[in-house]
This record gives structure tokens, C-alpha cells and sequence, in this order.
């Protein structure tokens, strides 16, 4: 019986930290061969050339597709996407994917998506349901939903969402988020030897900042304001750099200025999924607008300070504390999330995305699924009349 082809389809270093372990267990299923195209910021300079983590983990890239992410304008990424069009058009001819597997909802999956489309390929969808209101990334899921032809999400809310959307019930699986999966997996650095790889004295209390462009805002203004709240912040401030959004290269810049004149305060291109999860893990607090402070915080019950709209929507757990984009609300929730009592209020707290075993039930799926003319027929399901 032939194996059947999975193509994973990865643009930037935090979507391939969750599907790493997925991609893992592809390759080591007899059933099914893994093939993986590496998109987007992981073939930027600017963002640290980050499908080099894909190798050295030991996958192999089977193809690679440029998107030219050296404009600072929305205009230039919409560009950049219809020059990804092309080049995945011509990816998907040369490698004949049996499905395409995509997770999450970065603009970068129109293009991707939209090409598989066309090509009669099935498309598999990891994270959809969701909402984030503050972003155009609401929109992108929601059309990625719809192109999709099986969706793996992360609880039951999210599939009623979907069912909402008119998709067929047999399509969408709850299966949990295949980040808590990774969690589990990888050897996490304890806090001196973090502070060795870091370079950096992670002295108490410590602060992850994590704060990417806002697609439907004003986030270097938001960034402004985070970084007056931080000012006389009397800890170790350590920021990852933004996301391939427009606007991100002022906001390095921003940062960069900002670590210049804190001694305490340092900036990482790119850490690592191993190393970023080891921050988390030690940090007192985490500080912006990440998902990471939604979906994984949870799970190391670390508490969060949530900056501004572009969450707004997701699940919150009892962790994250949503600030307005204005510093001195910034700076008390930051005091608030540091108070002994606080921390101690979340020692039974469960992750609302997951057990730890969204994998196995993705796997279970795509070896059974059938992949005939009843999954690329998509049928709209009317909702019952009021």
C-alpha cells in the first residue's frame, strides 16, 4: 500500500515549534511520508534564517518558497504573497502532496491555501475556531477554515464555532493543541543554565516580552507605551523580536534603544523553541500581546500581563490579566502578576487548550482518513431555522 504524502507547510519560527513534534511522528509513521516547505520568515535574514532549526532538528526541507518580506508596507506584503502564490504552485507540481497540513491563521496561509485549492489538494487545518478580534488574523482563520477540508481544533467551543461556519460535523476533530504536546517533550533548561546560553544574569524578578505588530492598530504606539511601563522595571527584561508584520522593523528598532540604555534588559532574534519554553518556565511574569501568553502560559501557570485588542476574543485562563495599551495601566498589572498571592492563586490551574495529546488524535486521523472525491466536495450545512 503506498504511503501517503503529508505536506507541512511552515512560515515562521513559533508555528514550526508546534508542529515540530507532529512533523516528528509523521516521519517515524510507517503509513505516512512527511514532506515539509519551509515559507516566509524562516528564509528572512532579518528573522534569524530560521529553517536552519528545521534541519538541525533533522527534518529535511523538500522545498523552499520565497516570499520577499523586505517592505515595510501592507502593500508589499500582499505582494509578497502573490509571488508566494507562484512559487507554491509550482512546490505542490514537483512534490504531488497527498494533503496539505497548516496550522493557525498568519496571512501567510491565504497564498498557501489558496493555491491548494485550486490544485484539487486537501487541505488539513490546525487551530481553527478560534477568534482573535484585534487582528486580521480572525479573518485569515476563518477563510483558511473554509477552504479546509478536515480541521484538528483545540477545544469543543471552537468546533461549534466551525459548525457555525456551515462546515460538516464528520470534519472537524477536537483534538487539543498540539503545542502542549511539545511541552512535554522537550528537555527544558533550568535557570542557570539558561542563563549561561542566554548570556544574560536572569536576575529576579524576570520579565518575558513578547509584543507583536497589531495588523489592525497602532502597535508602535502600543510598544511605547509597554516599554514607558518598563522603564524602572527593577529586574531582567528579556524581549523576542516581533513577527514578520509590517511595522516590525520600527518596533526592533524601538527595542533595540530601549535594551541599549537598560543593562538589565537584553533582545533575542530568535531563541529557539527549547529556550523560549526554559524562559517561560523560570520567568516571574510574561508582558505583551502573544498568543504563546494565551495558549502555553497556562501550562507553566505563569502569569501574564495581556497588552491591548489583539488577543481579544481567545479564551483567557485565571493567568493572563488584560491591560489597556497605556502605561500606567501596564506598569499595575505588571505589579499585580509579580505579588506572591497571585502566583500561589494559580497552582491548580488547568490548560483550557489541552491535555498534552492533540497528536496522537491528528495521527489517528490522517492515517484513517479518506481522501476520495467526499472530502473535496464541501457541502455547506444550513443552520436550523429559528
Amino acid at each position: 500500500m503506498r504511503k501517503r504524502k503529508i505536506c507541512v507547510v511552515t512560515s515562521t519560527r513559533a508555528e514550526y515549534g508546534i508542529l515540530r513534534w507532529l512533523m516528528d511522528e509523521i516521519r517515524r509513521d510507517p503509513r505516512l511520508t512527511l514532506q515539509v516547505v519551509a515559507t516566509g520568515a524562516h528564509l528572512a535574514a532579518a528573522f534569524g534564517h530560521t529553517y536552519r532549526e528545521i534541519e538541525k532538528d533533522g527534518f529535511t526541507i523538500d522545498e523552499t518558497v520565497r516570499m520577499p518580506l523586505g517592505g515595510h508596507s501592507k502593500g508589499a506584503l500582499a505582494r509578497a504573497m502573490g509571488a508566494c502564490a507562484i512559487g507554491m504552485s509550482r512546490a505542490f507540481e514537483r512534490l504531488k502532496p497527498d494533503l496539505i497540513l497548516v496550522l493557525g491563521d498568519r496571512y501567510e496561509l491565504l497564498p498557501v491555501c489558496s493555491t491548494a485549492v485550486v490544485m484539487n489538494i486537501p487541505i488539513a487545518h490546525i487551530s481553527g475556531g478560534d477568534v482573535t478580534e484585534g487582528a486580521i488574523d480572525n479573518q485569515v482563520r476563518h477563510a483558511v477554515s473554509k477552504m479546509s477540508h478536515v480541521h484538528f481544533v483545540a477545544m469543543p467551543g471552537h468546533a461549534r464555532r466551525l459548525e457555525q461556519m456551515g462546515e460538516e460535523s464528520w470534519r472537524i476533530h477536537v483534538t487539543g493543541d498540539p503545542a502542549l504536546d511539545l511541552l512535554g517533550q522537550i528537555e527544558l533548561l533550568d535557570r542557570d543554565a539558561l542563563a549561561v546560553e542566554l548570556g544574560v544574569s536572569l536576575r529576579s524578578p524576570v520579565l518575558l516580552v513578547t509584543h507583536h505588530p497589531t495588523t489592525l492598530g497602532a502597535g508602535i504606539d502600543e510598544l511605547g507605551e509597554l516599554l514607558k511601563a518598563l522603564d524602572g522595571f527593577a529586574g531582567t527584561t528579556i524581549f523576542t523580536a516581533p513577527n514578520a508584520d509590517a511595522g516590525n522593523r520600527a518596533m526592533i528598532e524601538r527595542i533595540e534603544n530601549f535594551v541599549g540604555a537598560h543593562p538589565a534588559a537584553a533582545l533575542f532574534r530568535n531563541l529557539g523553541q527549547r529556550r523560549f519554553y526554559s524562559l517561560m518556565k523560570v520567568a516571574d511574569g510574561m508582558v505583551g500581546n502573544s498568543s504563546s501568553g494565551i495558549w502555553e502560559a497556562p501550562s507553566f501557570r505563569l502569569p501574564v500581563v495581556n497588552i491591548g485588542e489583539r488577543q481579544s476574543g481567545r479564551m483567557r485562563a485565571a493567568n493572563a490579566v488584560d491591560s489597556p495599551a497605556e502605561a500606567g495601566s501596564i506598569g499595575a498589572a505588571i505589579r499585580r502578576v509579580l505579588m506572591p498571592e497571585f502566583r500561589a492563586s494559580l497552582d491548580a490551574l488547568v490548560n483550557p487548550y489541552g491535555d498534552g495529546q492533540a497528536v496522537p488524535r491528528i495521527l489517528s486521523v490522517l492515517r484513517k482518513l479518506d481522501l476520495g472525491p467526499r472530502l473535496l466536495q464541501k457541502r455547506f450545512v444550513d443552520a436550523p431555522s429559528k
